[in-house]
């Protein structure tokens, strides 16, 4: 009884230890847990060095395919023979090693028997960020298969952030992203960003390779730091090789290759362990602009007509729900809302760039406000007027632009010129702008209705002293002389002082 009592035991506590390394990566993979600084490796094997083959136990067997049909279930693959999983690691082999043994064999039938809700959650999301992977590392002539290891970094969440300030995709520790030229401060943090921290894991990875000129080692670096690699490889007796200074180490980067082993088989094999995923999420086609004002992110999205959620998934470098306009910054916007941008562009950064403004329905802006003195409330609501206008011999877009008064993108935005050739008897659409006021008492006054102008204007593409002029009712002459302009010569993105 004594011994049937200890064997139960045991059960209970094998069982325990299961479902509480499951639970934890299928956490981890809907974003409720990070990475970093407690991989997988802790999760799914429990033990040391000894759970490593020999040598020359690591199999080189090749592969036939009448064992795998002859195979009951799927998974009964890690039963037996070996030769089906050593077949398949030669079929999907690139530059990095995939090498059986039996700690790539455990993280193997973690993933794709024990912990099949992992699996399947990365197959969702690959979809949104492995193109993004496989067009940088292709430009930078990196192994393709490098794209697996954003699954272990951070199970391809771009907001997973570690206890130990990891963040991102690629879980960059912040002075690390710095020096691959990742900005970050309170309002934005580049490591959030999918293809700039691409990129820069793309040229960290490519230093480590030269470092070592080794890929297991590189690769192992990244996890713990070349210094670390450095060590083990002294303490090895010099060996030059991932599994040679294996036991020397740190514990958590013993299991860092071999899940990207496990990895890069799993996310081939789904469909031969039966995993489907049942829905898939697929990229937004975006465009980009560039803003450089303040901007209420919240206040844009419902300009823009997009849900802010949407919005911040598309752009998750942003931290706070506004953007204080102190650098340039880059921003995605579904691809088919660029001509309704284009088309609305001033009036939508004015309205998200006002701190206290309250959005109304687009295309119109509505703003309502009250005087004290005599509690009139006055409603002002900017209009947009088309009209067309055909071309007529030597006109040139620039100059068309300017006589209507507005800006070269825009026109071009608005006919979908790609180039600034025009035709003669070709006919341009114009969106030129109107004021319509109302008010609710007698004593309202034409002041009410105008706009304040402000302090400054940043210049855009195909905006000319005329055309500034002209929009903020200044003469030439004054916009020079506040600005200290000897001639007529502006460049796109310069600070022009208004007053």
């Amino acid at each position: 009884m004594r011994g049937l009592a200890k064997i139960a035991l045991i059960l209970i506590m094998g069982c325990s230890l299961w479902l509480q390394s499951g639970q934890t990566v299928y956490a981890q993979a809907n974003g409720e847990s990070q990475v970093k600084d407690t991989t997988l490796n802790d999760l799914v094997i429990q033990g040391d060095s000894s759970s490593l083959a020999p040598a020359e136990e690591i199999v080189e067997v090749e592969g036939n395919d009448s064992l795998e049909n002859g195979l009951k279930h799927p998974d009964d693959v890690f039963k037996g023979s070996e030769a089906i999983l050593s077949d398949r690691l030669k079929k999907i082999e690139n530059i990095i090693p995939m090498t059986l043994n039996a700690r790539t064999k455990s993280f193997m039938h973690y993933f794709t028997v024990r912990n099949r809700r992992y699996a399947l959650v990365m197959e969702r999301r690959r979809r949104l960020f492995f193109p993004i992977f496989e067009q940088v590392f292709k430009q930078m002539n990196l192994p393709d298969e490098l794209k697996y290891l954003a699954i272990v970094e951070s199970g391809l969440n771009p907001k997973a952030m570690s206890r130990v300030g990891a963040a991102g995709l690629w879980q960059f520790m912040p002075a690390t992203g710095r020096e691959f030229g990742l900005y970050q401060d309170q309002y934005i943090d580049e490591r959030l960003d999918p293809y700039l921290a691409t990129i820069a894991a793309g040229k960290y990875l490519k230093q480590l390779f030269k470092t070592f000129d080794d890929w297991e080692l590189g690769i192992s670096s990244y996890n713990c730091g070349p210094g670390n690699v450095r060590r083990a490889i002294r303490k090895s007796g010099y060996k030059n090789s991932f599994w040679g200074v294996y036991n020397n180490l740190p514990a958590e980067t013993r299991g860092y290759l071999p899940q990207l082993v496990a990895l890069t088989y799993s996310m081939n094999y789904l469909e031969a362990h039966d995993i489907i995923a049942d829905s898939i999420e697929y990229p937004v086609v975006f465009d980009t602009i560039t803003i450089r004002q303040y901007l209420n992110l919240e206040v844009f999205s419902k300009e823009l007509n997009m849900p802010v959620e949407d919005f911040m998934k598309m752009n998750p470098a942003f931290l706070k729900n506004y953007f204080p306009g102190h650098r340039p910054v880059t921003i995605r916007i579904p691809a088919d809302k660029m001509v309704y941008y284009a088309q609305n562009e001033y009036d939508i950064l004015d309205a998200a760039g006002k701190k206290d403004v309250t959005v109304k329905e687009v295309p119109v802006i509505v703003k309502s406000y009250s005087q004290k003195a005599s509690q009139t409330k006055t409603v002002t609501t900017t209009q947009k007027k088309k009209i067309i206008y055909i071309v007529k011999r030597g006109d040139v877009l620039g100059s068309i632009a300017d006589k209507h008064n507005v800006g070269l993108s825009e026109l071009k935005g608005w006919n979908g010129l790609r180039s600034n050739s025009i035709r003669q008897g070709q006919k341009l659409i114009i969106y030129k702008k109107g004021t319509v006021s109302s008010s609710s008492s007698s004593q309202s006054t034409a002041s009410s209705s105008s706009k304040k102008t402000p302090a400054y204007h940043y210049v855009k593409q195909g905006d000319t002293l005329w055309t500034i002029s002209k929009k903020y009712d200044l003469s030439i002459d004054k916009i020079k002389k506040l600005n200290n302009l000897k001639d007529g010569n502006i460049k796109p993105g310069q600070k022009i002082k208004l007053s």
